[in-house]
């Protein structure tokens, strides 16, 4: 039996995965040290709809090409459902972003790829064994760490927080279905327009007057976003997703790092340390998620 021809096997090269999985996470800090900046002058519904329509220019040459291949009617079903909890979400994230510590952001942000392991368990029958659960349950207090209720006030802006990391994870539960079904830049494409479309309704109720600058300001949020999706993109073609998943730590490093020297914020250990462990958490999960793949002999129990 012949093997596969090697050059379309995606070379591996774990430094290169970690130095793109870095460089995502720097454009990521990029796009919240940015939203943070522009603070609560613009209401978060007009912030997140003027960074999508900018994210929906970017991608304008895949939309036309969707538009001439056509969508089915049961995919794009999918997609609606999905943009409608993604503009849940970043409506959260922004009205968040603006108000709470950027690396509290970050650290709670952590949550996403946890609730969506709860997420394919509960509506989609993935079986959840112990190890798996007992990860979750101590993410989960990685995440009471950061947010010490009944020690300090919890504000909207943790709960809006909260709240954006559950809509996040129900969008990448319909983006894992979609996946099977649809190339990822229709999934974007499509996902950017659907966003932009429904936010608008939203913005135009609590719209105030815009300037050139925050215009700017928020294609510049759009650029980095796209450019750390990219990045992340590259990481986990070079690179098991376990070995780059726990890099994503560093994130909160960055995040920190700039609230203090730019915005003036404080620096709380708790959060670090709540969010060391959400990512220590996730990093375990990935990991036992891809030593099941390479060996479906082990048994997921144990």
């Amino acid at each position: 039996m012949s093997s596969t021809p090697s050059h379309i096997v995606p070379a591996q090269s774990p430094l290169q995965g970690i130095l793109w999985m870095l460089a995502s996470g720097l454009c990521f800090v990029g796009v919240t040290g940015v939203v943070r900046y522009l603070g609560t002058d613009l209401p978060a519904a007009q912030s997140a709809f003027l960074r999508f329509g900018w994210g929906a220019v970017f991608l304008l040459p895949a939309l036309i090409t969707v538009a001439r291949a056509g969508v089915a009617r049961g995919v794009m079903r999918l997609h609606l459902m999905r943009g409608a909890l993604h503009i849940a979400a970043v409506v959260c994230w922004f009205y968040a972003m603006a108000r709470i510590p950027l690396a509290e952001v970050t650290a709670i942000g952590y949550l996403n790829p946890v609730l969506l392991t709860l997420g394919m368990a509960v509506f989609m029958g993935e079986k959840l064994a112990f190890r798996r659960l007992a990860a979750i349950a101590v993410a989960l207090l990685g995440a009471l760490i950061v947010l010490r209720p009944g020690l300090r006030e919890v504000t909207q802006g943790h709960l809006s927080q909260v709240g954006a990391a559950c809509f996040f994870a129900g969008s990448y539960l319909f983006a894992k279905k979609l996946s099977g079904m649809v190339s990822a830049g229709q999934a974007v494409a499509v996902l950017s327009l659907i966003v932009t479309i429904g936010l608008a309704p939203l913005a135009w109720l609590v719209w105030v007057p815009v300037t050139a600058v925050q215009i700017g300001w928020l294609a510049v949020v759009a650029a980095c976003a796209t450019a750390g999706h990219y990045c992340m993109s590259r990481a986990f073609a070079l690179a098991p997703v376990a070995v780059t998943q726990p890099v994503v730590f560093l994130q909160l490093v960055w995040a920190t790092l700039l609230g203090r020297i730019v915005f003036g914020e404080a620096v709380d250990p708790f959060v670090l340390l709540g969010g060391g462990v959400i990512v220590a958490s996730v990093s375990y999960i990935t990991w036992r998620e891809a030593t099941l793949r390479r060996n479906p002999s082990v048994t997921p129990e144990v």
